[in-house]
């Protein structure tokens, strides 16, 4: 059985960081292909970053491109999302997902193309 557990979200004030783990279990790690997506309230779930295993490649929304970094360890079986210099249209419900083997690039973003997800953790940036 699959499982993801996010943590690590919180409130902070704009221009902060924070750093969301994501634990996975009942999977072969290196096989699937892990990705943060957010969604806010009103708004449709978007892929945030992603991380491809095989190829040790990263890819990013417009968004939070060189404020985010997604890593793993793969050891610890364990996804982190790296979230410097917040504002608050990054406010938003955090999840993270899988999927058995990857995505062209092209659609890593696609929500619908995930498997399983997290139960997400909730991030909230505001003065």
């Amino acid at each position: 059985q699959v499982q993801l557990v996010e943590s690590g979200g919180g409130s902070v004030q704009p221009g902060g960081s924070l750093r969301l783990s994501c634990t996975a279990s009942g999977i072969t790690y290196s096989r699937y292909q892990m990705s943060w997506f957010r969604q806010a309230p009103g708004k449709e779930r978007e892929g945030v970053a992603t991380f491809y295993t095989g190829a040790g490649s990263t890819y990013y929304a417009d968004s939070v491109k060189d404020r985010f970094t997604i890593s793993q360890d793969n050891a610890k079986y364990t996804l982190y999302l790296q979230m410097n210099i917040l504002t608050p249209e990054d406010t938003a419900m955090y999840y993270c997902a899988a999927r058995l083997a990857s995505l062209p690039t092209y659609m890593w973003h696609e929500a619908k193309r995930y498997s399983y997800w997290g139960q997400g953790t909730q991030v909230t940036v505001s003065s």
